[in-house]
């Protein structure tokens, strides 16, 4: 039997909304199934790493309009209380917002119904007649000076998902701060079941509907972080590129053509938007099997390197032709990142103007990055998962005399450019796009390149495998892993002793050099470091129902560090009951 608060939740919302109202058809559908009522309704939709993000449907635990009319209404209040706590009132005639949106079903109504709410408040909406990618929102912030973000999307999950994500003045995700003040308001708030959200008329005035000039300044600020010149590029090398059926394919097209590749081909089943993602069914491109069509087109074409980004543009994921030209090599976040990293840090002839060059990871990042930046003389930060912990340390160096060059992230996230403050796969593109054809133009392939890292910094290994748990059975499993992990936590693993466990649940001091020191807030993450130089860390999604793995190994060469890497996974997961 569905508990009690679930079925009050459930019988306040079927008798609130309109009996027309498809939202009321779905509930009657489900209202004598009491397990279907206890999942959507056994609880409420919380912020994690990125604000929301939830199948769609009916139910305080999905996405859905009276939901984005909720947290849109308290974001707008929120919104409004900075604005005059920081006197802005007086120099501006009123806050606001940029909006964007991916190509997921609903995504562009929960958008203008966000900003005709926010346009009732008095704060002028910013917004797009078309989709555009989540960094080119983040980038907008801060070009127009407006006060937050949001961008609905659900970015690499399945078909059934949306989301809501928010972002602040500083051009990054809301803070865990600001998140708490959003929550706390949207506590206060009703649910708005009634239509009138949807029915009431846009106030023109107040939203604002962006385009070519604003599209025109974010690609302008990408091709500024080129390393090398044309002529020092082979741009006749081949390579393949899928959206994903995203918002991908309009600006990286427009990118590559920019900046001179003229034998690029783009994957066309997957070229136009597409809700369902009907040719890919997962649009992630962390998974190999995303890159099936790819591969296709590409041993077609003899393309180098096969491209891909995901639904909304900010995640960026490569294969690499193998050299005896019979198949591609998926690269993992990592490796990709090893790439990028050492192309920007040996490319830059002056990396700052006077300043400390620095680069920041998350702490579930492989350290080899860290080996890399100091042979390069660049400082190495470190930061909580997300890029609204990475782009957010930028303030940190800056105050402490650091220039911003490189954030990055194991799940396939690059951030290259301190004026857009989350991870960008159109940029990552186009530097991996040069990084191959600078090897290309010096007689070698990327493959090798990578190749080169691992000889030159130190043989590593790195996995990355997670279990799935959905719904609030599986939260809960998930809870009690972490629990007993840390009742409990492993003494020794594959014949290597624990040196040392870390507990990011409590404020965690980072040392850059002699005189920087920060903290990080509390995070739901474990850190084992062993005495084979390997580590691993234990760490809940933030956005998707899963407990994620992250296993580092180094060895005298690839097959010692893949053999103890794996050795490693296999204890620590048989203990989880895989």
């Amino acid at each position: 039997m569905a508990d009690q608060k679930a079925r009050e939740r459930y019988n306040e919302w079927f008798s609130g909304l309109s009996e027309n109202d498809p939202l009321r058809r779905e509930l009657l559908s489900i209202k004598d199934d009491d397990d279907e009522i206890e999942e959507r309704f056994g609880d409420e939709m919380t912020f994690g790493t990125a604000g929301l993000r939830g199948k769609l449907g009916a139910g305080t635990r999905y996405m859905n309009r009276v939901i984005i009319s909720r947290v849109t209404k308290a974001l707008a209040n929120c919104i409004i209380d900075e604005f005059v706590k920081n006197g802005n009132e007086d120099e501006r005639e009123r806050p606001s917002c940029v909006i964007a949106y991916d190509p997921r079903h609903f995504s562009k109504d929960f958008a203008f119904l966000s900003a005709r709410i926010l346009s009732r408040h008095g704060i002028t909406a910013y917004t797009f007649d078309g989709i555009r990618p989540t960094p080119e929102l983040a980038f907008l912030i801060r070009y127009l000076h407006a006060d937050a973000g949001i961008n609905i999307t659900a970015s690499h999950n399945p078909k059934e998902y949306n989301g809501y994500k928010v972002y602040w003045s500083d051009g990054c995700q809301i803070s865990g701060e600001v998140s708490k003040r959003i929550a706390s308001e949207m506590e206060r708030l009703h649910y708005p079941l009634s239509d009138t959200d949807d029915e009431e008329t846009r106030e023109v005035n107040r939203i604002i509907v962006l385009g070519e000039n604003e599209d025109r300044a974010y690609l302008d600020r990408i091709e500024e972080l080129a390393v090398y010149s044309a002529d020092e590029l082979d741009l006749s090398m081949p390579l393949v590129y899928t959206p994903l059926n995203g918002a991908g394919a309009v600006p990286f097209e427009r990118m590559l053509i920019d900046r001179g590749f003229d034998n690029y081909h783009i994957v066309e089943e997957q070229k136009d938007p597409d809700p369902d993602f009907s040719s890919v069914g997962y649009p992630n491109p962390e998974d190999p099997k995303a890159f099936k069509l790819a591969e296709t087109l590409g041993m077609k074409t003899e393309a180098e390197v096969l491209l891909a980004t995901d639904p909304d543009a900010d995640r960026f994921a490569i294969e690499l032709r193998k050299p005896d030209g019979s198949g591609y090599l998926p690269l993992n976040g990592n490796q990709t990142g090893y790439i990028l990293l050492e192309h920007i840090l040996s490319g830059k002839t002056s990396l700052n103007d006077g300043l400390k060059p620095a680069v920041v990871r998350s702490i579930v990042t492989s350290p080899l990055g860290d080996i890399i930046a100091e042979k390069h003389g660049v400082a190495m930060f470190e930061a909580l998962t997300g890029f609204k912990n990475i782009c957010g340390t930028i303030p940190v160096m800056e105050q402490n005399g650091y220039s911003y060059v490189f954030g990055w992230e194991e799940s396939v996230g690059y951030a290259a450019c301190p004026d857009i403050r989350d991870k960008d796969g159109i940029s990552a593109g186009m530097l991996v796009s040069e990084a191959a054809a600078y090897c290309r133009k010096n007689g070698k392939a990327l493959y090798g390149a990578l190749m080169d890292i691992y000889e030159r910094y130190g043989f590593a290994n790195e996995e990355e495998p997670f279990i799935i748990k959905e719904g609030l059975k599986g939260k809960a499993e998930i809870d009690s892993m972490m629990e007993n992990l840390r009742r409990e936590p492993f003494l020794e693993v594959a014949g290597m002793s624990v040196l040392k466990v870390t507990d990011y649940s409590t404020p965690v001091e980072i040392r850059v050099g002699d005189e920087t020191s920060y903290h990080l807030e509390s995070s739901n993450v474990l850190r084992f470091d062993l005495s084979g130089n390997a580590r691993f860390f234990v760490r809940p999604s933030g956005t998707e129902p899963k407990i994620k793995f992250y296993f580092y190994a180094f060895g005298d060469s690839m097959k010692d560090a893949a053999e103890k890497n794996s050795a490693v996974k296999e204890e620590v997961l048989r203990f989880f009951g895989w």
